[in-house]
């Protein structure tokens, strides 16, 4: 029980005699207090970590067949560099952007997926992201945020399977 008490003198002040102090009882504050405590504990949403979820192909002899018409390959290079381009290897025109420029480009090819497969949601836009041992991790996660804001429905990390002309094209142009 908590309460609040007064040292008594006893002792009459110039003939008087001394009233005592009211005794004040704040066991119902207390539980009060604990009570609300525990509500807003309870009621109140705590913050959630927001992780990004990564895919990184398993590792297989047999590769996966993406469909070229939907698939963007993104190299992260040196010096804050980028190099992106549409479908196959073969057939691709390799494009070198910096870094801070890649999110409009990622929103401008999905809208164009989305319009030549007239918004059909079963045909979204791949992405396939390969980090170089050059690249910086902050522009791996800053571009993870980017394909996150634009809404990328799939994507992934491979670092293992860089094709010659990709290489050829980083030690040329980077």
């Amino acid at each position: 029980m908590a309460t609040i008490e007064i040292s008594k003198s006893g002792k009459a002040a110039n003939g008087r005699t001394q009233k005592t102090a009211p005794r004040v009882d704040l066991t119902a504050m207390v539980d009060l207090m604990f009570l609300l405590t525990t509500f807003f504990m309870l009621t109140t949403s705590l913050s959630e970590l927001k992780a990004a979820d990564i895919a990184k192909p398993v590792h297989d002899d047999v590769p996966i067949a993406l469909p070229a018409s939907r698939t963007m390959t993104i190299l992260l290079g040196k010096n804050d560099q980028v190099v992106y381009y549409m479908g196959e290897t073969d057939q691709a025109v390799l494009r070198r952007l910096p870094i801070n420029v890649i999110a409009e480009t990622i929103l401008a090819n999905k809208l164009a997926i989305a319009k030549l497969y007239q918004n059909n949601p079963a045909k979204f836009m791949i992405v396939v992201v390969k980090p170089t041992k050059d690249c910086s991790y902050k522009n791996l996660v800053d571009l993870i945020d980017d394909l996150k804001i634009a809404d990328v429905k799939s994507y992934s990390i491979d670092d293992e399977n860089l094709i010659l002309k990709e290489t050829d094209f980083l030690k040329s142009k980077l």
